[in-house]
């Protein structure tokens, strides 16, 4: 602007001479010497000399005019160019022939017409307006015209401001994404002074933009903190790649917050730095969400090494069932063949009772690998509980202080009473071994709602309402390494000789089984509390039905076929029936036994078949042939427990005999199914 004060006030200093030229030649005309008195000589000098100061004011005008560096336009009264410097027709992109005797209006906006009419009525215009070059770009002008400089001639002043238009706009738009920006962004000058503090960093660490610009940027940094971060900032300012990292801010209420910063140096337009600027997000509920995460995962790990473990524990002690059947039963046939005194006698009866407990461990395998055959039905978990209670005083010391649930949870559960029994008496046990000095033991029963939160936390529970059965005790407790082992099966940590490892397993398998899950929380030298949560069902308890009349007689003479895979348990299973008086046909596998009612005239009165066998189940089998043998009856034997009914259910304990087998069992259950009306 200071080249058009200097253009106008030529223009002003033109017209005065001009002036005093046209005097000068008016008193020459009419002879007034006199009028011209302030130079010596003849009037056709001082004529002269006029002429010579008007031609270099005019140079000294064009010089101005063509060497301004914005671009600068005359125009007449109807608005059309009537000169134009070099900067207007570099601005406009046509030469100046072109650009002549155009109307501004062809280049600019809507706003020209307006604008002009302004200038004309107030003789001043001042203002941004847009403008299209030749090749279409459009570009903003900051116009300063003034009219009438010469009667009927106006002159504008243009500069090109769109480089600085664009730079306020992308400022604008920084502006707007910084105070929009979820994360927290923060500048700081080399006196390490705030001066940028946006709404992220408000709501982050809740001081107010008017409360932190200006302050320390030890505002939100740890005292014990302030080292690391000016060692990071210095490593920006050398220009070092530093990468995003984790650290902690304080908030005002004083509050550590986990956040992840990156730093980021500022420049001025010279490339000199000027401050910094941090970008802080807080990550507390991303953490919150890996701790999760990794919680999960174990848990999720745990229970698939608990799930591999199981189903190799239910495989092995499935087969080893089918061994037992066949050591147990055969040692009971030998001492029905052997006199009281004969000195073989005492070693039989030794291999009858191992078997027993080989029978026993078998059956705590298969209750944690969630293989055993279970009875369902709604109970009372509370009556459950009082039925215990004398039993567990026995099991129990002196020293030990029995509290069990004074008021009803008024909960019912779908599950096997027995299975819950032994649960109880394992936790019970395992409670008194950890209060070898005596203590205190707490059984309880509660209604408890589980949440989403919950559940998501517990991986494989489902939200719903549980009834919660609690056993805490005031014992020795256990380390963390403990609690993880504690459910496998052969873990223990009492001395050699003194238990097997298996009774939390089998705790383990049953609550599984029955679709709860367990929560175990203990601490060394602060006692334990198992917490075992079952689905509430709104059922009917279940009544109890009345148990058959043991059979008169084992003998029979109907005849029984009988389908085994197992050689040995084939073989065994028709040594016992044929020794009562039974007539037994037996194939190993269905097709041999489908064969067999095609072929056999007489009647089949019993089909004793095992139910998991290779390529047709029991199951199946029995289906085909009801057909042909409509009268023939149906005895299952399994050592699974998904092969009756709902899956670990059975639905018909009546027709179904477990494994393993012994001949008294045996026995006793083809009469009742013989003589079943």
């Amino acid at each position: 602007m200071g080249e058009l004060r200097a253009l106008r006030a030529e223009v002003v200093e033109l017209r005065r001479r001009l002036a005093d030229a046209e005097q000068a030649l008016l008193a020459l005309s009419r002879g007034e010497v006199d009028a011209v008195v302030d130079e010596p000589g003849s009037g056709h000098l001082l004529l002269r000399a006029a002429q010579g100061k008007l031609l270099q004011s005019e140079r000294l005008l064009r010089a101005i005019f063509d060497g301004a560096l914005d671009a600068v336009l005359l125009t007449d009264d109807a608005n059309v160019c009537v000169d134009a410097n070099p900067a207007a027709c570099e601005l406009f992109g046509l030469p100046k022939a072109e650009l002549l005797q155009r109307r501004i209006e062809d280049f600019a906006d809507e706003q020209a017409p307006l604008a002009w009419q302004q200038l004309l009525r107030t003789g001043r215009l001042a203002g941004e307006y847009r403008l299209a070059r030749r090749d279409g770009e459009r570009r903003y002008l900051d116009f300063r015209s003034t009219a009438n400089i010469l009667p009927g001639l106006h002159m504008s002043v243009m500069r090109d401001v769109t480089e600085r238009r664009q730079a306020e706009q992308t400022r604008a738009r920084l502006a707007a994404i910084v105070e929009s920006s979820e994360d927290a962004i923060i500048s700081e000058d080399l006196d390490e002074l705030i001066t940028t503090w946006n709404r992220g960093a408000e709501r982050l660490f809740q001081w107010s933009a008017a409360e932190a610009l200006g302050r320390p940027t030890a505002l939100v940094t740890p005292v014990e903190l302030l080292g690391h971060e000016r060692r990071m900032l210095d490593m920006v300012r050398r220009g070092e790649q530093v990468e995003q990292y984790q650290t902690r801010r304080r908030r005002k209420d004083g509050v550590l917050v986990d956040v992840s910063v990156t730093t980021s140096v500022l420049r001025d337009g010279a490339g000199a730095v000027t401050g910094a600027s941090r970008i802080a997000r807080d990550f507390t509920a991303q953490r919150q969400a890996e701790a999760a995460l990794r919680k999960t995962e174990e848990h999720l790990r745990h229970a698939q090494k608990m799930e591999a473990v199981g189903v190799l524990a239910g495989g092995v002690a499935h087969d080893f069932n089918n061994l037992l059947s066949v050591v147990g039963s055969y040692a009971v046939l030998l001492l029905s063949q052997v006199a009281e005194g004969d000195p073989m006698r005492r070693d039989i009866e030794e291999i009858r009772l191992a078997g027993e407990r080989a029978t026993k461990l078998t059956r705590q395998l298969l209750a944690f690998g969630r293989r055993q055959v279970l009875s369902p039905q709604v109970l009372d978990l509370h009556q459950v509980v009082l039925g215990l209670e004398h039993m567990l005083k026995r099991l129990l010391s002196e020293e030990i202080e029995l509290s069990l649930p004074a008021v009803p949870s008024k909960g019912r559960v779908f599950a096997d009473a027995s299975q819950l029994e032994q649960v109880i008496l394992n936790l019970v046990v395992n409670a008194r071994d950890a209060m070898p000095r005596g203590g205190r033991l707490t059984i309880d029963t509660a209604i408890v709602e589980l949440d989403d939160a919950y559940a998501e936390a517990n991986a494989g529970v489902a939200p719903g309402r549980y009834l919660k059965l609690s056993v805490a005790d005031t014992g020795v407790g256990m380390d963390a390494a403990t609690r993880d082992r504690i459910f496998e099966p052969f873990f223990t940590t009492k001395e050699r000789g003194k238990g097997t490892g298996l009774g939390l397993s089998t705790v383990f398998g049953i609550v599984q089984q029955s679709d709860g899950h367990i929560r175990v929380q203990s601490e060394l030298g602060h006692g334990s509390t198992f917490q075992l949560y079952f689905p509430l069902t709104d059922q009917a308890p279940s009544v109890r039905a009345s148990v058959a009349p043991p059979p008169t007689s084992l003998h029979g003479s109907e005849t029984i076929l009988v389908v085994e895979d197992d050689e040995q348990v084939r073989g065994l299973t028709r040594t016992i029936l044929r020794r009562q008086g039974y007539r037994v046909l037996d194939s190993q596998n269905a097709g041999e036994a489908f064969l067999l009612c095609e072929s056999h005239p007489s009647p089949i009165h019993l089909l004793l078949t095992d139910v998991v066998m290779p390529r047709m189940s029991g199951r199946e089998l029995a289906k085909r042939l009801a057909p042909m043998r409509p009268d023939m009856r149906v005895l299952y034997t399994s050592g699974h427990a998904e092969i009756l009914g709902h899956e670990h259910q059975v639905s018909d304990t009546a027709t179904f005999l477990p494994k393993p087998i012994t001949p008294d069992a045996l026995l006793r259950k083809v009469r009742e199914v013989l003589d079943a009306t």
